[in-house]
């Protein structure tokens, strides 16, 4: 379990979006929502078969943890 404002670095999949700017990310310990603000994308897109590499901040709030990314690269 990671502390609110940890940095962390993760590869996995988004698998679908549940918000706006919202994300459910996968890796192979799991899953959890993500924070993708549209700036971050750069142009990127990436379906749930796509890798992508993602850098951010945990966030972790009353309705529980997501990661507030910062940087995104999909690995094609």
């Amino acid at each position: 379990k990671q502390w609110d404002d940890a940095w962390v670095v993760l590869e996995g999949n988004i698998i679908r979006q549940v918000g706006h700017e919202l994300y459910e990310f996968r890796d192979s310990s799991g899953t959890v929502y993500v924070d993708i603000d549209n700036k971050y994308w750069m142009g990127q897109t990436a379906s749930p078969a796509d890798k992508v590499h993602i850098e951010g901040e945990v966030d972790r709030d009353w309705d529980g943890i997501k990661i507030d990314v910062k940087n995104i690269r999909v690995m094609k």
